[in-house]
C-alpha cells in the first residue's frame, strides 16, 4: 500500500506540474513546453489500458483451471513464492485465516483485483509477458491453493467477477463524493 501511496504522491505531483504548464503559467522560469516526447497514438493508449476492475470490466476474453496454473505457476512463481506458494522467499500467496502475513486467501477483497496484479507486474522478471489464459491459470490455481473456489473450477471473464473472497467484508468501500470538502 505505501507504494502506491509513494506513486499516488507522484502522479499528483506531476499533474500539478502539467496543469500549470498547460496554463501557460511559468514555474520558476521554467518554459510552458520543454519540446520532448510526442502525443501518444491511439494504439499506445490501448496497449496500456489494461486495467481490471473489481466488477470484471476489462477483463479480457481466455480462461484457465487450477490445473493449468498449476504448471505456470511452477515454470513462472515457485522460484519467488515458493513451490506452494507459503515459502517465499518473496511474498507469501496461500493462507487463511490464521497465516502470517498479508495473503490472498486472507487480504484481498476481490478476486479480479488479483488477475489485474499479476497481468500487469508478474513474472518479476517479464512483466506484462503472460497471456490472458496463462493468467487466468496462475488466478484459479492459486484462489484454488486458498480454498476460494473448487479444483474443478474454470476461471474466465465471466465466473471471475463472481468469486467472494474471503476478506471482502473487512475493507470499506469509498463513496465519497469529490469536492475538496471532503479532502
Amino acid at each position: 500500500m505505501r507504494r502506491a501511496a509513494v506513486i499516488g504522491v507522484a502522479v499528483a505531483a506531476l499533474a500539478a506540474v502539467y496543469a500549470s504548464a498547460k496554463q501557460g503559467a511559468p514555474r520558476s522560469g521554467l518554459p510552458a513546453r520543454f519540446g520532448l516526447g510526442r502525443a501518444a497514438t491511439a494504439a499506445e493508449i490501448k496497449a496500456w489500458d489494461i486495467d481490471v476492475m473489481p466488477d470484471g470490466d476489462g477483463l479480457p476474453p481466455g480462461s484457465g483451471t487450477p490445473a493449468g496454473g498449476a504448471k505456470i505457476y511452477a515454470r513462472q512463481c515457485a522460484a519467488c513464492h515458493g513451490p506452494s506458494g507459503t515459502e517465499g522467499p518473496f511474498d507469501r500467496l496461500v493462507g487463511r485465516d490464521r497465516a502470517p502475513g498479508r495473503t490472498i486467501g486472507n487480504y484481498w477483497p476481490y478476486a479480479t483485483t488479483l488477475y489485474d496484479y499479476i497481468h500487469r507486474a508478474m513474472p518479476l522478471g517479464a512483466p506484462g509477458s503472460l497471456t490472458p489464459d496463462e493468467v487466468y491459470g496462475l488466478v484459479a490455481y492459486l484462489l484454488w491453493r486458498n480454498e476460494i473456489i473448487e479444483e474443478t473450477a474454470v476461471i474466465d471473464g465471466r465466473t471471475l467477477p463472481g468469486v467472494v473472497m474471503p476478506a471482502r467484508d473487512r475493507f470499506v468501500v469509498d463513496d465519497r463524493r469529490g469536492g475538496p470538502e471532503i479532502r
